[in-house]
């Protein structure tokens, strides 16, 4: 059944699905648990009963995505030593020892202070419950800060060696830490989550604001939400053009294939709106171009040149289609977020922010466009890596495990019938969950019933105000 199917190609197919799958839930839990550090200091700093509903309502949904996350990092780690265990054997000296410290410092911190944060609200006194809060959310960003730069060594290495045996081994950890690439990738990335979930924070206050524009949770919600997307959007907008320079210096091969750029311009390259990247003939079809502008964005010169692919031996190409129409999803996207603040904002002036019906469709639709954005991005930069896994020193078809393609295509789909019943069944719940309005009792002083009903506690007699407990 599966005679002339590649194995690599298909265990390529396997990690990229189930990758696809599990990014866009950290994604979502980096930005959430911020965002629920937030409204509980909020709630403590001002006593108003809207914070606290508010933190309650994105709790029950922060568990669920957190933990489906926790799940297919686990099944996605197992792969290593499946189908890509040369590639374990290579790079373990080196990637090994930074897994295991997202484990020791992110993981370990999560898990130890998710219980107290999901369950403890009244039973640890309010300070102590928010010290949790705020402990799961820096858990979630040393989770980023390891797995991207074990993922940036893979793009820049640094402070390597070769052993006798092959292996990679570091000589120097600071390096290999905080290669090249690695402070650019993790700023683009956690200011990605946070995009993400003001998107997705954005649309259900929209979502409810459309049905009903005086309610008070969707109202706070989803300023809170557009203001992140005011603020972030241009920062994201200029960390990914910081992220594109430092790719060009490091990865140029990928920066011609996100560009199109088959060809050498030593007068200052075109930046090619849109076309068809046509790899057999090393041209792109039915290109829309403007005259030099790829020159000017990528080295601020308008004359400056820019090599191409035929400056790079052709086996060493990546999928440049691929590539090419990737980094426009994503940068288009990130333009629309843009759009998205700026409208936000001219409303906000306006006094129009919950009343424009244009305004909470065009939140709504962007729901969803933070995880598309997220994804585009993962596989402009995965796929832009190729034919390599540790970028010109590693190729892909060294990494991959001795396995028939049977095996490899036979859990591929034991893996997408699985993924797709029971992450539909979560992302059901989700939606669910999302679809119900927060709470929305009485303001009142700190410490009253509303918030604890809210998160569907049994109220505790004589409940102390936040300020008064330890």
């Amino acid at each position: 059944m599966f005679e002339g199917w590649d194995a690599i190609v298909l265990a390529r197919a396997q990690f990229a699905f189930t990758m696809s799958f599990h990014i866009i839930f950290p994604a979502f839990s980096i930005g959430l648990a911020s965002y629920l550090a937030v409204l509980e200091a909020l709630w403590l700093w001002t006593g108003r009963d809207v914070f606290i509903n508010l933190f309650n309502y994105w709790l029950k949904i922060f568990a669920i995505a957190f933990g489906m996350g926790v799940v297919s990092g686990i099944v996605m780690s197992y792969q290593f030593g499946t189908n890509w265990s040369a590639f374990a054997d290579k790079v373990g000296p080196v990637i090994g020892p930074m897994m295991a410290y997202e484990v020791l410092t992110a993981f370990f911190l999560e898990a130890g202070f998710l219980g107290v944060m999901l369950f403890g609200l009244e039973r640890v006194g309010h300070r102590l419950h928010f010290l949790a809060t705020l402990m799961v959310a820096i858990g979630t960003l040393f989770s980023a800060f390891w797995i991207l730069s074990a993922n940036s060594w893979m793009q820049t290495p640094a402070g390597y060696a070769i052993n006798a045996a092959g292996q990679f081994v570091a000589i120097d950890w600071w390096k290999v830490i905080f290669n090249p690439s690695f402070p650019y990738r993790l700023v683009h990335m956690v200011l990605a989550a946070y995009l993400t979930t003001a998107l997705v924070v954005g649309a259900v206050g929209a979502f409810h604001l459309f049905k009903d524009s005086r309610l008070p949770g969707p109202r706070v919600m989803f300023s809170m939400a557009m203001w992140m997307a005011t603020i972030v959007a241009p920062l994201q907008i200029f960390a990914g053009d910081q992220h594109g320079v430092n790719t060009l210096q490091h990865q140029p091969a990928k920066v011609m294939a996100m560009e199109g750029h088959y060809q050498s311009h030593p007068d200052g390259a075109p930046l090619i709106l849109f076309g068809l990247p046509n790899q057999k003939e090393a041209r792109v079809d039915y290109a829309i171009e403007v005259p030099k502008l790829s020159s000017l964005i990528l080295k601020h010169d308008l004359n400056a040149p820019l090599a191409g692919l035929d400056t790079i031996p052709r086996q060493d190409w990546p999928p440049v289609p691929v590539t090419f129409w990737s980094f426009r999803i994503m940068v288009g996207i990130g333009f629309l977020m843009l759009a998205l603040g700026l409208v936000s904002l001219v409303m906000r002036f306006r006094g129009q922010l919950y009343q424009s019906r244009s305004m909470l469709v065009f939140a709504m639709a962007m729901g969803p466009a933070g995880f598309v954005a997220v994804l585009a991005g993962w596989v402009t930069t995965e796929v832009g890596r190729q034919p390599f896994t540790v970028f010109g020193l590693l190729r892909t078809a060294d990494s991959v495990s001795p396995l028939a393609a049977p095996a490899v295509a036979s859990s591929l789909i034991a893996f997408g019938i699985v993924y797709f019943l029971v992450y539909a069944a979560g992302g059901i719940y989700l939606a669910r969950l999302m679809a119900a309005p927060p709470h929305h009792g009485e303001e009142g002083p700190r410490g009253e019933d509303g918030p604890v009903r809210a998160a569907g506690l049994t109220p505790v007699p004589a409940m102390s105000a936040p300020g008064q407990s330890s």
